[in-house]
């Protein structure tokens, strides 16, 4: 009968002779349902076995005893002849339970019975009584079986398995590993068991040698060292990895060379390969051409205007390759399921504008799920707001707009009461001001000026745009960011917050370059786009909303540069350390010049993508509402180009723009290409119809096969995956 508490006893005992390891350890839950299925499949054919011993005592005692109103046979023909043979008890018993108590002319029958027993050591009473032991014992296991097996079902197996296991226990002495989540603890084993493997240390010898780093880093740590390196992890699967592989004499497989040279090679590695398959594809229809006689003129061209859809192709296919061969890289962090603490104290802010009273109606209502979605603690909610852009500083209807929203955010402070520290429920909302460039007055900076001046109205500062009408909590560590449309589903505020706080997750601020070159200022969760329901929703959203491939504005699910370079694409929607992500952008660009800002301060800040966290946005209903939105974003990716190709636009003395790192480069012209890509396959599709047909075949099937393509490769991937002799 299966008992946890034993179990673990056991357990324990074994292992101060015979340490398991992680995955021995795993296998118990397992190892223990086939031992018990064995047991069962072991009784099973006993009972079958005692059965089939019952029906062949039963013929003979029917022979004997003329059974079924025919004769009754002699004992000497119906008796198997004297042997050694041996009979099961099941048989013996059943004999015995028919021949007792008979007609005296089977006398010999019962004397044949008791001379088998005898050979068998036994006697009648003593067979029997030990058959009917058997049976009551075998219907005590059986009720065991089922009853453990049940048992085994209903046990918090990863409980049990951090309470035996020897390498939890190396990390549990520093007193953090315990407060980190079990996926977060489960990384830190994997890799110890990743590195036992390869290296002469067991398992906990591994992890005692992080711990020892660790320590080190500790006492070293007093004198100014980067406290992320005094956590294990740092050691196991952050930037000392490489390090502490060469001080264990870890040899990795041959297997995780390819990973190990693409991660070697960098952002060149990447944008090259990507080149690579592009020109190769390129060439296929250019060689048709110049086989057909094309002139050299027409070829050129035809490449020039190919090669950005040859270029989207060739993305999607380094993308998937990427993603196959490396495993989406999850984020550690801290447990926050208790509630969120003093020192970790975070606001989710809400921009948005005013504009009608059934709108602030609705973005209250959203407020207050935000609320009921999120754990207890300290958290504060806010709805950053602006006025419409108006052609005045005043317009008609202001102060209506600004009452009801005011009014909403008291009614939830009212039901759901304040904190310690203040309201919980904030209303921060900014006059407008002249903006020469747009002949208007407007929010200053619109959304980035939003969240610059919330950075500094909550650390102190009093020159700010925004009204007196909410005074914002004291030591606000991070700020949630959220857009109007953004659905929080439960836990993913804990988990976002976890995440920023764990130590391997930390920024840290180069002085010299002013920007976050360790950890993450910023971390975006992933977006998914939300499905009409029933009848719900137009034909077009039903159409693009499950839209596939790797597209950041879209449907981060995976990223390529999370996943490759640990550094993801900040897509507007997240979790950001208001000092480290105010440090790293403060002065960096000039006013009114720079409209698709997520990006760039994703680079600057260094984002990162929680893959595991998930939040739940609205797709564009219309087709014009997606072509704004689409324009609204290239529109921002062109203003980018200063950055790209220099350190920033001319501004005011003193701001400090500073170089933008090579992979912050090319996410921007990634997205310079992805905007550009549609008229270009337009007008590659145009200057391949006014070839000869044969040539205008040829060239069409090739700008189609760029866009067909991209979408059916992960479709084509997975059934391949699920088909094992389908290689793709």
């Amino acid at each position: 009968l299966f008992d946890p508490e034993v179990l673990r006893r056991y357990l324990g005992a074994y292992q101060e002779v015979q340490p398991l390891t992680i995955g021995e350890l795993w296998a118990v839950a397992i190892t223990l349902r086939v031992v018990l299925v064995e047991n069962l499949r072991r009784i099973a054919k006993r009972v079958i076995d005692s059965r089939t011993g019952r029906r062949a005592a039963d013929e003979l005692a029917d022979r004997l005893l003329g059974a079924a109103g025919r004769a009754a046979e002699s004992v000497e023909a119906a008796l198997p002849p004297q042997g050694p043979a041996m009979f099961s008890d099941s048989f013996l018993v059943q004999l015995v339970h028919r021949l007792r108590d008979q007609d005296p002319d089977i006398a010999p029958a019962l004397v044949w019975l008791d001379e088998q027993l005898a050979q068998q050591g036994t006697s009648a009473d003593a067979v029997v009584r030990d058959e009917h032991q058997r049976q009551v014992s075998s219907s005590i296991t059986v009720r065991n079986i089922i009853t453990s097996m049940r048992l085994i079902s209903d046990v918090d197996w990863t409980e049990l398995f951090e309470r035996v296991s020897l390498v939890d226990e190396v990390f549990k002495v520093g007193g953090r590993f315990e407060k980190m989540d079990f996926q977060t603890r489960n990384l830190y084993r994997s890799a110890v068991e990743e590195l036992a493997r390869g290296c002469p240390l067991t398992e906990p010898a591994v992890a005692l040698a992080a711990e020892a780093a660790a320590v080190r880093a500790r006492l070293i740590a007093r004198e100014g060292l980067d406290e992320r390196m005094s956590d294990p992890g740092y050691y196991l699967i952050a930037g000392g990895r490489r390090g502490f592989e060469r001080e264990i004499g870890f040899e990795p497989p041959a297997r995780s060379w390819l990973g190990r040279l693409s991660r070697a090679l960098g952002i060149g590695g990447y944008v090259g390969a990507g080149f690579i398959v592009a020109f190769s594809l390129l060439a296929i229809p250019l060689s048709i051409g110049l086989g057909v006689g094309l002139s050299p003129k027409w070829l050129v061209f035809l490449g020039i205007l190919g090669f950005v859809p040859a270029v989207d192709l060739a993305v999607t296919l380094v993308n998937h390759i990427v993603t196959w061969g490396f495993r989406a890289t999850l984020l550690p962090a801290i447990d926050l399921s208790s509630g969120v603490p003093e020192n970790l104290r975070t606001l989710i802010a809400v921009p948005t504008l005013l504009t009608s009273l059934k709108d602030i109606e609705t973005r209250v209502e959203q407020l207050e799920i935000h609320f009921l979605a999120s754990p207890r603690g300290e958290l504060h909610f806010a709805l950053l707001s602006d006025w419409r852009d108006s052609d005045s500083e005043q317009a008609e209807g202001d102060d209506e707009l600004l009452l009801a929203a005011k009014e909403g955010i008291a009614r939830l402070n009212r039901r759901y009461g304040s904190t310690p520290v203040g309201d919980r429920f904030l209303l921060l909302h900014r006059r407008r001001l002249w903006n020469r460039g747009e002949g208007r007055w407007i929010g200053w900076e619109r959304k980035r000026g939003k969240l610059s001046e919330l950075n500094r109205l909550l650390r102190g500062s009093r020159e700010t745009t925004f009204l007196a009408l909410s005074t914002p909590p004291p030591d606000v560590r991070f700020v949630i960011t959220l857009d109007a449309d953004t659905r929080l589903p439960r836990e993913t505020v804990g988990r976002l917050i976890g995440k920023m706080a764990h130590p391997l997750n930390r920024p840290r601020l180069d002085p010299n370059q002013r920007r976050v070159v360790e950890g993450y200022a910023v971390l975006q969760p992933r977006v998914t786009p939300s499905l009409p329901v029933g009848h719900e929703g137009s034909l077009f959203l039903r159409v693009f909303s499950s839209a596939t491939g790797i597209d950041p504005y879209a449907a981060a699910v995976s990223d390529v540069y999370q996943d490759l370079f640990g550094e993801g694409s900040f897509t507007g929607k997240g979790i950001y350390d208001v000092d480290a992500f105010e440090a790293a952008l403060d002065g960096r660009v000039p006013e009114s010049t720079l409209l698709s800002h997520d990006l760039f301060e994703g680079i600057y800040a260094r984002a990162g993508l929680a893959s595991d966290v998930e939040v739940v946005e609205e797709f564009p209903a219309r087709y014009d509402i997606a072509a704004l939105r689409h324009h609204r974003w290239a529109r921002g990716d062109w203003q980018l180009l200063p950055w790209i190709f220099g350190q920033g636009p001319p501004g005011q003395s003193g701001l400090f723009r500073g170089g933008v790192p090579a992979i912050g480069r090319w996410k921007m012209l990634d997205n310079l290409r992805r905007s550009v890509s549609p008229p270009a396959v337009v007008l590659a599709l145009i200057a391949g119809w006014a070839m000869p047909l044969q040539d205008a075949i040829v060239w069409t099937g090739f700008v189609l096969s760029t866009i067909v393509l991209p979408p059916l490769i992960p479709v084509l991937a997975q059934i391949a995956r699920r088909r094992p002799g389908v290689t793709l």
